[in-house]
């Protein structure tokens, strides 16, 4: 017999009453009921009940033992009592009665349960994540996220792509986030830094002569964490296809998708081909270039009706090259004044200056606003909205840029607080036609998503439009939301390439520098290549329908990207700072601090 155990927690059942097994696991639970025990054995494929009867030879040991100690019991199976079938349970027909035990690894007085789902202190949680990862929840998390790599694999294979893997010690880039850099022992003051993607690799593979690469892909940024994005790493899957267009992506894309999310969810999912909403129609409708089609309201532009009104708040606005947008929302208008208050208290919480709203109710107008307005414009208004009897119209008047972001988290707002969404379902779309170029924060143009994909109209769009006009073939794919994954067909000309560049600022000498593989690349026959690379992690979230990334990843950080598992980041010792000809200059509060 194995010395550890003939059959998993998970695996016995009715036909194995009257043979005799050894099974190991973790005490999951003690019951004493009027002196016979019993055990909740419990491993990764299940739980087995184990009965221990006074006259065991181990029975006094047993109010030593402690939860999550890990014994190895041998016994005869047995079937359990009609009354006491538990159909909850895999083995619910069955139990073992205990013979001889071994304990394996005894467990001290934990400092949270796992046997059970309960708040708990995140920090607590992520120091012992070992612990935490033996909840049902979270253990049944990771195993979901196994078996999606895995048919994931599976789908990229059968559709004709080869895993390929690429470097993670690479040069730093000049576009992005920040990099993650690794100081180099044997080139004094050079510094490697880990991939934010495999982006150049997988372009230079399809140069290479190669024609669908993929690899579940880990990458690296130094930026803040949010619920959806974890701190430090994450992990993709990274592909890029030679001689295709974008619709080629499309098509590749959809189908794995709806294939992963239909076989891992019970949920409905849209059937390919997925909705195309371009860039500047999202930001109109939506306020939002990741928009969460479950939610039916949509912004309309009210501009004009407001342009000459008698509500100078909103006039001075659009006098000023500002603009109006509404959301009207059915059935809207009994709602307290508390929940209009809280709405305009919310619009002001993402930088309203206020929000404005009409209802309409038996026949009547009511709205702080409307005193302003004549007949005719709240006339017009009604008719943009589609507004009915028993409606609210809401208003954002702000800059272009402004309405959009404040409009979008109204929009977000209003249809979680009114229970808008539409439940059970997954929504998908593509959102096309990115502005290349956009201004930052001191009017200086700058690439808006990804510097190596090509504009729409090639070399005559760079040398003829303004750099804002300027379209490339840029895409995301968003689900109830969340921005999946971005993606494009990618500049394979190096004379593009240059002028590209040369619009946000670079030089052909910084191109050169920055990116000398690719730019030798495109001179030796570069074939016209795309792609895009979906986030496994937010895949996992959605499928999950966990709220934090940090549930479908089996050890992350915290918001303060720290590992407290590990406590890294840590300090090093002098030694290991000497052969890396590093010196530390820590900011003086911290000297301080630390002194």
């Amino acid at each position: 017999m194995h010395p550890y155990r003939t059959h998993t927690c998970g695996e016995l059942r009715k036909e194995h009453v009257g043979q005799t097994v050894r099974i190991s696991g973790w005490v999951n639970t003690i019951r004493d009921h009027g002196g016979v025990l019993f055990i909740d054995l419990r491993d990764h494929y299940g739980l087995t009940q184990i009965v221990i009867n006074p006259d065991t030879p181990f029975y006094k040991d047993i109010e030593h033992w402690r939860v999550e100690t890990v014994i190895c019991f041998t016994g005869k199976i047995v079937a359990r009592d009609e009354s006491a079938v538990n159909p909850k349970l895999a083995t619910g027909e069955i139990e073992l009665v205990a013979e001889t035990m071994e304990i394996l690894g005894e467990s001290q007085v934990i400092p949270f349960q796992v046997n059970k789902e309960e708040e708990c202190n995140e920090a607590l949680r992520l120091q012992y994540r070992f612990l935490d990862l033996r909840r049902e929840s979270l253990h049944n998390n990771l195993i979901l996220r196994s078996k999606v790599i895995a048919r994931m694999r599976e789908l990229m294979t059968a559709e004709g792509f080869m895993e390929m893997q690429t470097p993670i010690l690479t040069s730093s880039s000049p576009e992005g986030a920040r990099d993650y850099l690794v100081p180099s022992r044997v080139h004094p003051g050079k510094f490697y830094a880990l991939p934010q993607a495999p982006q150049q690799f997988k372009q230079l593979l399809m140069t290479s002569g190669f024609d669908r690469y993929f690899q579940i892909a880990p990458c690296f940024r130094d930026e803040d964490a949010r619920a959806d994005r974890s701190p430090g790493e994450f992990y993709q899957l990274d592909m890029e296809m030679a001689f295709a267009t974008q619709d080629d992506v499309f098509e590749v894309n959809e189908r794995v998708l709806s294939a992963i999310f239909d076989e891992f969810s019970d949920l409905e999912v849209d059937a390919p081909p997925y909705k195309r909403i371009p860039y500047l129609e999202a930001m109109d409708k939506y306020g939002s270039d990741k928009p969460d089609l479950r939610n039916p309201l949509i912004m309309q532009d009210a501009t004009e009706i407001f342009r000459t009104c008698g509500f100078k708040a909103f006039a001075g606005v659009v006098e000023k090259g500002g603009v109006v947008k509404t959301i009207a929302v059915k059935g809207c208008a009994d709602r307290s004044r508390k929940f209009f208050d809280g709405m305009v208290s919310f619009a002001q919480s993402v930088g309203a200056k206020g929000l404005g709203y009409i209802s309409w109710i038996d026949g009547e107008v009511k709205s702080p606003i409307a005193k302003f307005l004549s007949d005719d414009e709240i006339a017009a208004l009604k008719e943009l909205g589609g507004v009915e009897d028993g409606d609210t119209m809401f208003f954002i008047a702000d800059t272009l840029k402004g309405a959009w972001n404040i409009g979008g988290h109204v929009r977000t707002e209003l249809g979680t607080q009114l229970d808008l969404l539409e439940k059970d379902v997954f929504r998908f779309c593509w959102i096309v036609d990115f502005p290349m170029y956009e201004l930052d924060d001191d009017g200086k143009v700058e690439f808006s998503h990804n510097p190596f994909s090509i504009p729409q109209g090639g070399m005559d769009d760079l040398l003829n439009k303004d750099p804002l006009d300027i379209l490339a073939y840029q895409y995301d794919i968003v689900c109830n939301g969340t921005e999946l994954s971005s993606g494009a067909v990618r500049n394979h000309s190096p004379e593009l390439m240059i002028k590209a560049f040369e619009i946000a600022g670079y030089g052909k000498e910084v191109v050169e520098s920055k990116f000398p593989a690719l730019y030798r690349a495109f001179q030796y026959g570069p074939p016209p290549h795309a792609g895009i690379a979906p986030g496994v992690d937010r895949i996992v979230m959605l499928l999950a329908d966990e709220p934090n990334i940090r549930e479908v990843i089996a050890f992350p950080m915290n918001q303060k990207a720290e590992d407290l598992l590990m406590n890294a980041p840590g300090e090093v010792d002098f030694k290991q700072l000497r052969e890396l000809h590093l010196k530390v200059n820590l900011p003086k509060k911290q000297e301080k601090e630390e002194a």
